[in-house]
């Protein structure tokens, strides 16, 4: 066993051995008679490469926390046909609505991060491609244009295009990148495709901050100094523009829009902003295919704060569940797991006997014991996948558990 394996339990290893021996589950193969004992999810990147687990929409923007459409993929055509809704009540990032569409299902997604909404909404919206194509390039062309004559000159237009008021902008942006950016959305009410261009400006605005190379997710403090780069293994030098980024991530939307337009279905795609302990759904479901939040690991605005500054969007962090900032203590814990008893028992409320609920999760303090029980479900079966490909400072491997619960 080598070394990456040493942080594991002795059962974990061996599951590990056991699976290396046996061919990786291929999603498309799996139908409903496929029994849940023959999966094996525990693809390596030969097996499941990064281009896959990442293709069309599903790169849109960057996502913390996500779980592969590949196993979105296989519980979809485990347990739902076409034409059936499946709903998942933590919608993050769109990864359940995307993957359903493209197989002919329906699908609801709930969220309380007004940006996730955002992104999923973008993600599954049905485009004109040549409109989409057009708008895209044209805004990104007029913000260049607009730039150019004031390059050697911030300061004079600083009255049209400055967010006086606003400290997070100022703080982490170089003015030409700040003033880039401003210019860009200060365009975008005059496009159809709003909402997608808006994706474009946050992701540019991510990677546009005064921050380091290598800590991108995480960073803690404005990065306004040359750095030895970890990521590069060199000097660099903070970010001082955005339009480098606008052009960029303008190309890269426009063709995995279109990938995902010749692959997707008429199936509709609902995307709920609020709170899934409550809201209501439009329809009953079939089922349930949902990633919730882990306990004091990330918080969800926060990592999209950028969006939020720039976008002007509404925020409700107190109402997330698990959120970092709420720590992990075992009172925390015990909050949390009411929280997610309450979302699941609401969403039984909307499901037919016999639906399933699964659920993907990296229990590692056991608090789904007894849940299935207090919402009315009962545990059908669980599969254990090893997660090992991730990168960054998020790159320890672990084991998480997918949780198949039937509703009585």
């Amino acid at each position: 066993m080598s070394k990456q394996h040493s942080s594991l339990t002795h059962e974990e290893k061996r599951v590990i051995e056991y699976y290396s021996n046996h061919i990786p589950t291929r999603p498309h193969e799996v139908t409903p008679e496929t029994p849940l004992e023959h999966l094996n999810l525990n693809w390596t990147e030969k097996d499941l490469p990064e281009r896959e687990r990442t293709k069309h929409v599903h790169r849109l923007h960057p996502y913390l926390g996500k779980f592969i459409p590949q196993i979105v993929e296989i519980f979809l055509r485990k347990y739902f046909k076409e034409g059936e809704t499946v709903y998942d009540p933590f919608c993050g990032s769109g990864t359940t609505l995307v993957e359903a569409n493209v197989l002919g299902i329906h699908a609801i997604g709930c969220d309380i991060a007004a940006f996730n909404c955002l992104l999923t909404r973008v993600k599954t919206q049905e485009y004109d491609v040549d409109l989409m194509r057009k708008e895209v390039l044209d805004i990104v062309s007029k913000t260049e244009e607009r730039v150019q004559p004031f390059l050697f000159d911030l300061h004079s237009w600083e009255d049209e295009f400055e967010d006086t008021d606003n400290e997070y902008l100022r703080m982490w942006y170089a003015p030409q990148a700040r003033k880039e950016l401003l210019i860009y959305r200060s365009m975008i009410p005059n496009y159809q495709y709003q909402d997608l261009l808006k994706v474009i400006l946050s992701r540019s605005a991510r990677s546009a901050r005064l921050t380091t190379h290598f800590d991108l997710d995480f960073p803690k403090s404005p990065q306004t100094e040359p750095y030895y780069c970890y990521k590069h293994s060199r000097i660099c030098y903070p970010t001082q523009e955005a339009l480098k980024f606008l052009k960029r991530y303008s190309l890269d939307t426009i063709h995995r829009i279109q990938q995902y337009s010749r692959i997707r279905s008429k199936a509709r795609s609902i995307v709920i902003w609020g709170d899934s302990r409550k809201a209501a759904l439009p329809c009953f479901i079939g089922g349930v295919i949902t990633s919730p939040p882990y306990v004091g690991l990330i918080d969800y605005h926060e990592q999209h704060r950028y969006a939020y500054e720039l976008l002007g969007l509404p925020v409700k962090s107190e109402d997330e569940l698990g959120a970092a900032f709420k720590g992990n203590s075992q009172s925390a814990k015990e909050i949390y797991k009411q929280g997610i008893t309450e979302v699941f028992t609401h969403a039984g409320d909307y499901m037919k006997s016999g639906g399933r609920l699964v659920i993907i999760v990296h229990d590692r303090d056991d608090l789904y014991a007894d849940i299935a029980a207090q919402c009315g479900f009962e545990v059908e079966d669980t599969v254990r996948r090893h997660v090992n490909r991730r990168t960054g400072r998020r790159s320890h491997e672990f084991f998480e558990e997918v949780f198949v619960w039937r509703k009585k």
